[in-house]
């Protein structure tokens, strides 16, 4: 079942606080990025965030879910209401995504 756009939108509505957020159509889901940077996906009209030991710190309640049959399993966030609490797992996961990114060159 793909997401609803709606959903999609107020997902990335939820995020703008941490920067600016573009969605793009994947394999009839959505990749969600952050200032061009992946950094989760949005799956049967559910949020995932790729797994970062500094949102991990953050995180209400840590639930791990693969997004999709295959998949290696993501944080799954039930709390998208919260917008200032979105945009700081965002920004917090981006900053270390970007990091292990440096480290790897």
């Amino acid at each position: 079942m793909a997401s609803n756009a709606d959903f999609v939108q107020y997902i990335a509505d939820q995020c703008s606080g941490a920067g600016e957020i573009m969605t793009k159509k994947m394999f009839g889901d959505y990749g969600v990025y952050c200032n061009g940077m992946i950094f989760g996906l949005i799956c049967d009209d559910h949020l995932y965030l790729k797994p970062t030991e500094a949102a991990r710190g953050l995180l209400r309640q840590e639930e791990m879910r693969p997004p999709y049959e295959g998949a290696k399993p993501y944080f799954y966030i039930d709390e998208v209401d919260d917008r200032d609490y979105l945009s700081m797992l965002v920004r917090e996961t981006c900053k270390a995504l970007q990091v292990a990114k440096k480290t790897k060159r």
